[in-house]
């Protein structure tokens, strides 16, 4: 496992104490992702990335949120700070229940 697939899948807490970084090992995964992106762009490709990134974030991010919450969805929609029914609109958009 490298590095960068190592601080993806390391989901241990910072250290109590620990002094915060300049950038979340999220925002550093994001930025990584985004630069791979640009760098295997063709120019026909462009376009629209603001809509590709959160289709491609929300997803991932809900059905771990949910898993987290052990399928409660009204502690999920608290944890997301979304009302329960903005969170069933977006769970049956990508088709998760």
């Amino acid at each position: 496992m490298n590095a960068s697939t190592h601080a993806v899948h390391n989901h241990e807490p910072a250290p109590a104490g620990a002094a915060p970084a300049t950038g979340s090992r999220l925002s550093e995964c994001v930025r990584h992702a985004m630069d791979e992106y640009f760098a295997n762009l063709r120019v026909e490709e462009a376009g629209e990335i603001y809509a590709l990134v959160m289709s491609e974030v929300e997803r991932p991010l809900l059905t771990c949120v949910l898993e987290h919450c052990r399928g409660n969805q009204t502690r999920a929609a608290e944890l997301l700070g979304l009302n329960r029914a903005t969170l069933r609109k977006k769970l049956r958009a990508h088709q998760l229940v």
